[in-house]
């Protein structure tokens, strides 16, 4: 077992080091992830707390030695709220990609091994999901089932699974026809032990690729929802961030502080999801370097 694990973990970094792309989104979660963990640790305030000195709340201060970033109109400290927004945006982020890689690729490889019925039922639901507007339906379902960081996740999984599988059921239906899965089956091996044990390793490239690209789709989403205003009011979010500044006027009272930090570290999340995701491309399409 630690012998397997050891090799993928050589795997991972020969490919990390080959390509600048997936280097650079790696170096980017890997700062985000020091930063949630060290987050009670580089943030002064509580992001929730109404600072005050005396009997003064430090409403709306502008960026001193005391407030790195400045305060907000309730007198929250910004520099805080940027901190502890690294975790619900990696929680997010990550979970949604797990659920897009486990559900898109066992769906493609059901659909594309059994063929079939099986292939027609599983590709109408696909075909359901394509044609459910991505982002309305988020809202939606958030709104009927209330605020929560982990409803938001399962509205994007429900579905962003769906360009996963298809892609992962056209590798498998090349994939099956291989010399070595039929010697498999002339050997006897029983349809689960064909999927998962021969074909399932030739496809994994494509789920990694597509749930490293999901990563940035859920950021996205996630900050587009909690700035429209349906997020966890009780979890500080970058989109949290956002919509507070927008309802706080901070545009118009030239408070750049408080809304450029956040704007562009959900744009280094989301950048870093299609690096890796680029990075996935030329390994699996070698041709793609020559352009």
């Amino acid at each position: 077992m630690l012998k397997v694990i050891k090799n993928i973990l050589l795997q991972v970094y020969t490919f990390l080091k080959n390509d600048k792309f997936a280097m650079t989104g790696a170096i980017i979660y890997v700062f985000f992830f020091i930063i949630a963990v060290l987050a009670p640790y580089i943030a002064p305030y509580n992001p929730h707390e109404m600072i005050r000195e005396g009997s003064n709340y430090m409403f709306n201060q502008p960026p001193d030695s005391n407030f790195i970033l400045g305060t907000t109109n309730m007198g929250r400290d910004i520099f805080s709220q940027l901190i502890y927004g690294v975790r619900p945006v990696l929680m997010v982020g990550f979970s949604a990609a797990f659920f897009v890689m486990v559900v898109g690729t066992l769906v493609g490889l059901f659909s594309g091994y059994y063929g079939g019925k099986t292939d027609s039922i599983l590709m109408r639901f696909t075909d359901v999901a394509f044609g459910i507007p991505f982002t309305p339906f988020v809202i939606v379902l958030v709104g009927f089932l209330g605020p929560s960081i982990w409803n938001i996740v399962m509205a994007m999984a429900i579905l962003l699974w769906r360009d996963t599988a298809r892609v992962i059921r056209s590798q498998v239906l090349t994939v099956r026809e291989r010399s070595f899965v039929e010697a498999a089956r002339v050997s006897g091996a029983s349809d689960l032990r064909i999927m998962f044990v021969y074909i399932a390793p030739n496809i994994l490239p494509l789920s990694f690729l597509y749930g490293s690209l999901a990563i940035g789709w859920a950021i996205l989403t996630e900050a587009a929802v909690s700035f429209l205003g349906f997020g966890d009011p009780n979890v500080i979010s970058w989109g949290y961030m956002l919509n507070d500044a927008y309802v706080s006027q901070a545009l118009s009272r030239g408070a750049y502080y408080w809304f450029i930090p956040p704007g562009i570290f959900i744009m280094l999340a989301v950048m870093a999801g299609f690096y890796i995701g680029r990075g996935s491309e030329e390994i699996l399409h070698p041709k793609l370097k020559e352009y």
